[in-house]
């Protein structure tokens, strides 16, 4: 009796592992769409083992994800179990209690990958389920769910976006031939899968410096982006160009310059050129990239792409507010008179957490964790 048991109890365990993946793959939907808002997962499952409902939280205002998949099954919710990628809300936001839906719906277990560390609900849509006699487990998938939302968990916690450095080089760690000359580093697998990345961040950014250059549009290409694009330049100096190419695609996105207040008290022509072309003019009370960063998230911006150039990735780096690397190396040279990467910063890739390796064509990318997710 105690083995079929235990083996019960084994096979009850593995069916929360597979419907909360499921719920998980439902929760990617809502990749770069759901800002402010967390990406969240769902499936109402019976007991007998058929999944009844889906659904998943896809744009900031409209319905969560429970109450997709509670829609969907009906009547057949009643005496089900809901999965789902993150606690329940008890409160009324854009939207109604989801907490509420689930005690009408009549499911009578909730199994959850995490507790929801926003204020609001933190624990309370647990509590208000169990006192409805609703069974209520937490934990199932809980690294894949915190791993899904870091950009929103990096936000409530710092007070920044999660920043996510990409670089390109050469084998020689080179990110161009010289200082001022524009160079093409990767093949075409490898800067599709940056337009990738591009269309799930809130935000790309890059120096004045990679402005100055290359005069990058810093669009999302060939990838569907359902949600404008925050364009960001790191400029202390305002030496952007009111005639640079970003301001000509601001219906793909604003375009935010953060500065210092010296160039704002000292450059009020500049100032006024660039805001004639479109550009939001931000200058943090204090100086260095995390006062840079956190002012960012009062545009809505939970994460963000900082791709360039080099003086930018030693300074992110440097003050400790990097939380994911994307290195793309390419096979050739450039040779002692490029331009090197991270101004020579030192950055051991083998302390990446949950590294990764992929060819992708002639170039290598290598990309993991700076810090744990949590």
């Amino acid at each position: 009796m105690v083995t079929d048991l235990s083996r019960r109890s084994a096979e009850s365990a593995d069916a929360d592992v597979r419907w909360m993946r499921r719920a998980l793959e439902q929760a990617r939907r809502g990749l770069g769409r759901t800002t402010p808002n967390p990406v969240v997962g769902a499936c109402v499952v019976t007991d007998e083992g058929v999944v009844v409902g889906d659904g998943a939280h896809e744009r900031a205002g409209e319905a969560h994800a429970e109450i997709h998949a509670l829609t969907e099954a009906g009547e057949l919710a009643r005496g089900a179990t809901l999965y789902c990628t993150l606690e329940p809300c008890a409160h009324t936001g854009r939207t109604g209690p989801c907490t509420e839906r689930i005690i009408a719906a009549g499911i009578t277990r909730v199994v959850a990958a995490m507790e929801d560390p926003f204020p609001l609900v933190r624990g309370r849509g647990f509590a208000a389920l169990r006192a409805h006699g609703i069974v209520v487990d937490v934990g199932v998938e809980r690294d894949a769910a915190i791993r899904l939302n870091q950009p929103f968990l990096t936000s409530l916690r710092e007070g920044r976006p999660f920043v996510i450095l990409k670089a390109a080089a050469s084998i020689d760690c080179r990110i161009a031939e010289g200082v001022g000359k524009r160079t093409q580093i990767t093949a075409e697998a490898a800067n599709r899968r940056v337009q990738y990345t591009r269309a799930q961040v809130d935000a790309v950014a890059v120096g004045s410096e990679t402005v100055l250059v290359d005069d990058p549009l810093l669009t999302a290409r060939e990838i569907y982006r359902e949600r404008p694009l925050t364009r960001v330049v790191f400029d202390r100096r305002l030496r952007t160009p009111p005639t640079a190419r970003l301001f000509s695609t601001l219906p793909a996105g604003p375009v935010i310059i953060l500065t210092s207040r010296g160039a704002l008290a000292d450059k009020p022509a500049e100032r006024s050129a660039l805001e004639r072309a479109g550009a939001t003019i931000v200058a943090p009370e204090e100086s260095g990239m995390r006062a840079a960063m956190q002012a960012l998230s009062a545009f809505d911006i939970q994460s963000i792409l900082v791709e360039g150039g080099a003086s930018v990735h030693a300074a992110v780096w440097d003050e400790g507010v990097v939380d994911y690397v994307q290195l793309f190396v390419a096979p050739a040279a450039l040779g002692p008179a490029g331009v090197r990467l991270f101004e020579g910063y030192d950055l051991a890739l083998s302390s990446l957490i949950e590294p990764k390796v992929e060819i992708l064509g002639p170039d290598t990318l290598i990309e993991g964790y700076v810090h744990r997710p949590h």
